[in-house]
């Protein structure tokens, strides 16, 4: 492959998406009072120098304020797992927000606890609180675990994500040492000091980290997601748990990307048996909302420091919000969880990630690219790498974001779009087999063009 050529082609795609995208780039322009010029820092990330603005988004579709209208694969980067505004969504916000009134109120009402009942078994744990984001889960998740083992570290793997937890910017570096993440902003303290880090796919690693004997709990995705994916070895999750329960530190798996496994993420799909799990975003059906959820022995220990005036789990002590649990997030969780992610939209959403990952395999084995592609449940993403890398740092070291940039405005350009900080593509139940055959297809002459054939 030729870096100039890339280099000329990436030039003609950024041209061809400033000339198509007038209104989106004057409205980035005129916008000075926002951070970088948009409302979350990181739809910077958009490839060709300014986002595409918002006009609609219905099902699978969105189109911009110039008229373009693209197949979404990118889905809010997760957050609208459950399609644009799916009606049963739209449909219980709209009785909840116009019909009964009171989005917000300091009271409970009854979707909470069909919520939660729901999450029950679809995970198997019994016990469940409610928060705005799948971050605020962990970091009370992550409270909880400290106060019922009394130990101060957790462990995570290097390079995974876990929202904007302070204690999960942590990586291993080339030498094996453990470090602040780069570009990791204005942390109180350094994280090495209140966070173990080992290797995804390397019991060992984690092992050695849990000898130390002061890990309140293993924090991780059950497969790396933000990263690119990185799936778990045979055997890999089972060891997380056995080395758990012999240095008596609690296992919390962060399903919030991996719900794409299925209905119960990967903790259904694998028989995991976590103290803790997380979700968050892809839930609510694009409504703010998060959830953690407790096995009996956990709660059981949160309640004895809770009576005996050694928590406040009820007012400041760290692990509630006062929008958390809210009706309107409640009502949105119980439509998406009832009729919208269902058994049944899974194996559809499944099989089309299936379709595309086999797509995107296809041109990679026509050219004999060094490439990968790896497949999640409905979610599907390729690396500059092969075979697929095994742990976050091998992931970091096959990024390159001059291929993104290519790929990223070929396919914008020509209706396709893909979550903008990786190559990452997600299936809702609205997408069609026509929206994947239009990226097999894209990525083809993409991949083409790119080597002059």
């Amino acid at each position: 492959m030729s870096r100039d050529r890339l280099h000329r082609l990436t030039a003609a795609e950024r041209e061809r998406y400033a000339a198509s995208h007038p209104a989106s780039r004057a409205l980035f322009d005129q916008a000075s009072h926002l951070i970088g010029r948009v409302p979350m820092t990181w739809m910077s990330k958009w490839s060709g120098g300014f986002p595409l603005y918002l006009d609609t988004a219905v099902a699978a579709t969105v189109t911009d304020v110039d008229g373009h209208r693209y197949a979404d694969f990118a889905l809010g980067d997760t957050g609208a797992m459950a399609g644009h505004s799916a009606p049963p969504v739209t449909a219980a916000i709209n009785r909840r927000a116009i019909e009964r009134g009171g989005l917000t109120a300091m009271l409970p009402t009854e979707d909470a606890e069909w919520v939660a009942a729901e999450l029950a078994r679809r995970f198997g744990l019994p016990l469940w609180s409610f928060s705005l984001s799948a971050t605020d889960a962990n970091r009370w998740a992550i409270r909880v675990a400290r106060l019922v083992t009394g130990r101060s570290k957790i462990l995570v793997f290097s390079y995974c994500y876990h929202g904007s937890v302070d204690e999960t910017f942590v990586i291993l570096d080339d030498d094996g040492a453990a470090r602040s993440r780069p570009g990791n902003v204005g942390p109180a303290l350094d994280p090495t000091s209140t966070t173990r880090v080992a290797h995804f796919n390397d019991l060992e690693s984690v092992r050695a980290e849990l000898e130390h004997g002061d890990v309140a709990v293993i924090v991780t995705e059950p497969a790396l997601t933000n990263i690119g994916i990185v799936l778990p070895e045979p055997g890999f999750l089972d060891g997380l748990r056995r080395l758990a329960d012999q240095h008596g530190t609690l296992l919390l798996i962060d399903e919030t990307h991996t719900l794409s496994a299925g209905p119960g993420g990967m903790t259904a799909t694998e028989r995991l048996r976590p103290d803790i799990v997380v979700l968050g975003k892809s839930i609510g059906g694009g409504v703010a909302c998060g959830a953690y959820g407790l096995t009996e022995a956990v709660a059981a220990r949160l309640g004895e420091h809770t009576r005996a005036g050694a928590a406040d789990i009820e007012d400041v002590g760290g692990v509630g919000g006062t929008l958390a649990g809210n009706a309107l997030s409640t009502a949105a969780m119980r439509a998406t969880l009832s009729e919208v992610l269902t058994e049944q939209a899974f194996d559809t959403m499944s099989g089309l990630a299936a379709r595309y990952t086999a797509g995107v395999q296809a041109t990679i084995d026509r050219h004999g690219l060094p490439w990968s592609v790896s497949r999640l449940g409905a979610r599907a993403e390729y690396r500059f790498a092969s075979p697929a890398p095994r742990t976050g740092n091998d992931s970091a070291a096959a990024a390159d974001p001059d291929l993104d940039e290519y790929l990223h405005l070929y396919l914008a350009n020509r209706g396709v779009l893909l979550t903008p900080f990786h190559n990452v593509a997600l299936m809702c139940p609205a997408t069609e087999a026509a929206d994947v055959d239009l990226h097999t297809g894209l990525f083809a002459d993409a991949v083409a063009d790119l080597l002059g054939r």
